[in-house]
This record gives C-alpha cells, sequence and structure tokens, in this order.
C-alpha cells in the first residue's frame, strides 16, 4: 500500500494532532498521505442528506478512520462507491469497528507497511423509496419525526404481508449493527461478517416483542400508517444515524442486501467473542 487518506475530526484537537502524526509517519517512510476534507450535501423534497462526507481520493489504497464507530459509519458511507478498505484508531468509548488502539498506532502502521493484515468484507443495507436510496453499513432506523406518539408500522417480507404494530421505533440492522442501537433494544449480536438482516422493533405496544432474523436475499418493505383518526403520520429513516428521508402515511420503503460491501482491514486474528468480552469490561 502506497497512498493513504486519514479521515479524522475536524472540530477536535486530539484527532487532528494524531492525524498529523500518521501523516508524517507513513511520508517518512516515502507513502503518500493526505488528511480528508469534509463537504455537507444539502437536504432535497425528499429530505435526503448526506452529512459529513468525507472526500477521498479515488486512488487511495487504505482509508485510517480516527474516533469512535459513528466516524467509521461516516467513513464507510464515503468509500461505499470505491472498494476502498478501511482501518479504524480508536479514541471513542466502545469502538467495536475500530481495529487499532492510540498507544499501539505506529506498530500498526509497521505491519500495514509490512502487508500483515487481513481485509474483511462486511455486508450493507441498500434502502429506497421514491426513486431516492441511501446505504448502511450499521442500520437503518425508522423513528418519529416531530411527533411524541407511537408510529404505526406494516411490514412485508418479500412482497407478503408479515405484521402490523405500533411502536416507538425500528431497526434493521446488519449483523455489524447488531452491536449498536440493535443491542441496545434487545436484539441478538450477531457475528459480524456474517449476511443476513435484522429486524428489531423498538418499545412495541404489545405484550411481547421478537426480533426476527432473516437471509440476505430477503427484501423487507415497511410501510408507514395513518396515525389517529386518519391524520397524516411522519417519521424518519435514518442511514447510520446519518443520511435521512422523511416519510409520510403511506409510504413505503424497501430494505435489502446492497450489492457494495464495505471491507474492512484487521491486524490480529482475535475472535468476536474475544472483542466483545473485552468490550463490555471497559
Amino acid at each position: 500500500m502506497d497512498k493513504f487518506c486519514i479521515v479524522a475530526n475536524h472540530t477536535k484537537e486530539k484527532s487532528l494532532a494524531l492525524a498529523n502524526h500518521i501523516k508524517e509517519y507513513l511520508e517518512a517512510r516515502g507513502r503518500i498521505c493526505v488528511i480528508a476534507t469534509e463537504r455537507t450535501e444539502d437536504s432535497d423534497p425528499l429530505h435526503i442528506t448526506r452529512k459529513y462526507l468525507s472526500v477521498i481520493p479515488e486512488d487511495t489504497d487504505l482509508v485510517i478512520v480516527l474516533g469512535g464507530d459513528g466516524t467509521m459509519l461516516q467513513a464507510a458511507r464515503s468509500v461505499a462507491f470505491m472498494d476502498v478498505p478501511l482501518v479504524g484508531v480508536n479514541l471513542g468509548t466502545m469502538g467495536y469497528l475500530a481495529e487499532i488502539e492510540e498507544s499501539g498506532v505506529d506498530d500498526a502502521l509497521d505491519k500495514i507497511l509490512r502487508g500483515e493484515y487481513e481485509i474483511e468484507d462486511r455486508m450493507m443495507l441498500r434502502g429506497s423509496l421514491g426513486g431516492k436510496k441511501d446505504y448502511s453499513l450499521n442500520d437503518i432506523i425508522i423513528t418519529r419525526y416531530q411527533d411524541i406518539s407511537t408510529i404505526g408500522y406494516n411490514i412485508y417480507v418479500n412482497d407478503q404481508f408479515l405484521y402490523s404494530y405500533y411502536a416507538d421505533g425500528l431497526i434493521i440492522s446488519t449483523p455489524t449493527g447488531s452491536t449498536g442501537y440493535n443491542m441496545s433494544a434487545g436484539g441478538p449480536i450477531i457475528e459480524p461478517t456474517a449476511d443476513m438482516i435484522l429486524v428489531t422493533p423498538v418499545c412495541p405496544h404489545t405484550l411481547s416483542s421478537r426480533s426476527l432474523v432473516f437471509s440476505p436475499t430477503t427484501r423487507i418493505e415497511v410501510e408507514l400508517r395513518a396515525g389517529r383518526e386518519g391524520h397524516d403520520q411522519q417519521a424518519i429513516s435514518s442511514f447510520d444515524g446519518s443520511g435521512t428521508i422523511l416519510m409520510h402515511t403511506g409510504d413505503k420503503i424497501e430494505i435489502k442486501m446492497s450489492k457494495k460491501t464495505t471491507k474492512i482491514l484487521r491486524l490480529n486474528r482475535v475472535s468476536f467473542l474475544e472483542v466483545i468480552s473485552k468490550k463490555f469490561e471497559k
């Protein structure tokens, strides 16, 4: 690998200081390294936005992401169509997606330069509504918008009606995202290299709630039901907490596995169970 791009949080001095250190470290070893700039896309009439996308050169060999899982998700959205691997340096708290701790940055860079790594493919989701589409590595969350009332959902699986219910929200997650909001809402934790789709309700208005796990070939549609007395109901579909689409009563968003994947660079041959155990010790 010869060309590197660093994604850092430009509002945090610690992140920028580490970015400059990595840049100097790589350049001293004859590599090319740039620090990504940021841009924000304005929303359109369908309220789809892609906030804080990083501008990454097309000839980049590896993107080094400094921060927590949120920054990794932002970077994954930025390179969704570039087929470029990511590696994370954890400056956050849990950091499930980050491979490197801050104290081990130099050693990790040396391993990368020696080619001592593996690349994992992680599945992504594709959500589409009204001709607009967006992608997520973690999850697509459909939740209420400017209202405290629960939302009515109709769920369809491969064009077949499954069920309807009222809840605060609905999480459609990948295995990578299973340790995020899905886990907080009581959903199962899935080994991240698996290919499957999880559906987990958030505070459903029922006596029991269950997550559902589907094969990666499943096509899921979520339709927004009318509110009380037939009033228009609004909800937000959020893609990894960044891109959003505003939904109204009768709108039906289609969610399925994307043909695109996120490539994660791995330096350590540590099992997923060991990672989970260490994270919960913090």
